[in-house]
């Protein structure tokens, strides 16, 4: 490669894109070398990516039977299951529960864990913005600021989707990255080799990332430029930013409301201050009071 292909190249991977104009999470999670080491991460026990550790998980599906007083018979939606964490913990109350996610990786592994421990969950292969499931639902749950990474067309549309899945009294929990998580990123460029120590593939790489802030719209790009010997992508990892207020005006635009906050989805109290907080979404016909948790 001559200077000036290696000067273009270095230009293309540094240029910041268009807010939400390329979409890549299905080529990352159905990839079949990253989705490998994604599966890793969310079994990893030491490390809150992808999932967070068990102990916590433990305590988020205590605190979410509690508050919703989820019994045998409640029926439970988990969109982006991944492996199953949740629903596996949910179905052993005998609840009716469904995971949708897109890697075949991760639900393979989710449906052997379920057949494992002797639990009926129904788990389905596919795209949760596309896949419609059947019934209506006690609760749903979207877990690990998954709602984050999808533009504002594409949480329209599932939250309008959430709102004509949700059963008479039901519920809707999902968390999000808050103000103080927008307030400390960082714009960044630098190029590193075998990056994540191998995550981006099991032959030799180079990978040129570089980090964008878009103030206007509170949202922030990791923008990955991978070059093997024989193949270059680019992955986008995109990521809007909350406020509750923000979230009330996305919710109310689908019929909902927001019925209460918190720190997270184990219940901790609602910190205004925090890098993330979990939101507890119903029917805005339902009367409801926001409330602080």
């Amino acid at each position: 490669m001559d200077s000036d292909s290696l000067f273009r190249f270095l230009e293309a991977a540094n240029v910041k894109p268009a807010v939400f104009s390329k979409y890549t999470a299905r080529d990352l999670w159905t990839d079949e070398h990253t989705s490998r080491q994604m599966l890793a991460y969310h079994l990893n026990d030491d490390v809150d990516v992808s999932s967070r550790r068990g102990a916590f998980i433990d305590e988020s599906t205590r605190w979410m039977v509690a508050r919703f007083n989820l019994s045998a018979g409640s029926r439970i939606a988990d969109f982006g299951c991944g492996p199953g964490l949740y629903s596996c913990r949910l179905a052993r109350l005998q609840a009716d529960v469904v995971g949708i996610d897109f890697s075949s990786r991760s639900i393979a592994y989710a449906r052997e864990s379920a057949s494992a421990d002797g639990l009926s969950v129904t788990f389905v292969e596919a795209d949760y913005l596309e896949y419609q499931p059947e019934g209506k639902f006690d609760l749903i749950i979207m877990i690990m600021c998954d709602f984050c990474a999808l533009s504002p067309v594409q949480r329209a549309a599932l939250l309008s989707r959430f709102e004509g899945l949700l059963a008479d009294g039901g519920h809707i929990v999902l968390d999000v990255y808050a103000m103080g998580a927008f307030n400390d990123k960082r714009e960044v460029s630098y190029y590193e080799k075998n990056q994540l120590n191998g995550f981006w593939s099991g032959e030799p790489y180079y990978a040129f990332v570089s980090s964008f802030k878009y103030d206007v719209e509170k949202v922030s790009l990791d923008k990955y430029t991978i070059v093997e010997a024989n193949r270059q992508r680019e992955v986008y990892n995109w990521l809007q930013y909350f406020t509750p207020e923000t979230l009330r005006q996305e919710a109310l635009a689908a019929g909902l409301e927001i019925a209460a906050l918190y720190g997270d989805v184990s219940g901790k109290a609602h910190d205004a201050d925090s890098a993330e907080f979990a939101a507890v979404l119903k029917r805005a016909s339902d009367q409801a009071t926001l409330t602080n948790g």
